[in-house]
């Protein structure tokens, strides 16, 4: 498999409007972070979108995609599902919707939010036809699990690809390592994790977190995502441990 990180930001980007890069160097592209998403291609092609970020059009058009075989959310915060509607193009030429997948309760949400995308409007195709996790375990031949991570006062979804005998877990957005997602992501050959920041968080886990989570799953390489101002990518990069990557808009990585 491979994972192309489209955007390693929080939810105000970096730089934040106005300028401000915080601690970030201006002079370091890897510290311009739009909003997160990723994309997971498989051997044969297959394309996983995951989240369709607040920047999701200059994402797809920065890195050349064009179509998309299914897309998952993590949650329908804002910046994890705000670019819907960018979803409409990536419809364009296909004989059916584009499969979707959520968590139960996050799929209401959307549905609420975004009918449109899910049941058609005014003569307009639907874009995704919505399925909820409890009904699916793959896609295009990647086997997919999910397990529900503390976000704060709210959830998140945590994802595990696995094709090739492969496995690739994405963990974004929680705020507390559960025994459930120890046994889901166990093993993992990427793992991909929020990081915030240094300091701890009440709603996202920081540096020490992220790293504590890779050694419990026994992670072969841990990529920091959800990176705010404070995260420069080099001092970052020189103070993490081999195995563990500091993510960039653009990254791509081998499973």
């Amino acid at each position: 498999m491979r994972l192309l990180m489209l955007g390693s930001g929080t939810s105000t980007g970096v730089p934040r409007i106005g300028k401000d890069w915080g601690e970030c160097d201006p002079a370091e592209p890897k510290n311009r972070r739009t909003r997160v998403s990723i994309i997971v291609e498989s051997d044969e092609g297959t394309r996983l979108l995951v989240d369709t970020s607040t920047d999701l059009r200059a994402q797809l058009l920065a890195n050349e995609i064009d179509r998309i075989d299914a897309v998952f959310w993590t949650h329908d915060h804002a910046d994890h599902c705000h670019g819907i509607d960018d979803l409409r193009v990536l419809r364009y030429g296909r004989s059916a919707a584009i499969p979707g997948f959520a968590s139960t309760a996050c799929a209401y949400r959307l549905r609420q939010r975004f009918g449109y995308v899910f049941a058609g409007q005014h003569g307009y195709p639907t874009i995704v036809e919505l399925q909820t996790l409890d009904r699916a375990r793959m896609h295009g031949g990647v086997a997919f699990r999910s397990v529900e991570m503390p976000h704060g006062p709210t959830q998140t979804t945590g994802f595990r690809f696995e094709c090739d005998g492969k496995a690739l877990v994405y963990a974004t957005d929680f705020s507390e390592i559960t025994n459930e997602m120890l046994r889901v992501f166990d093993g993992a050959d990427v793992l991909v994790s929020d990081c915030l920041r240094r300091q701890p968080h009440p709603t996202h886990a920081h540096l020490d977190m992220a790293i504590e989570l890779g050694e419990r799953i026994d992670a072969h390489t841990v990529v920091l995502s959800h990176l705010d101002k404070s995260m420069d990518y080099a001092t970052l990069d020189a103070e993490t441990p081999d195995h563990v990557i500091v993510g960039y808009d653009g990254l791509e990585l081998a499973a």
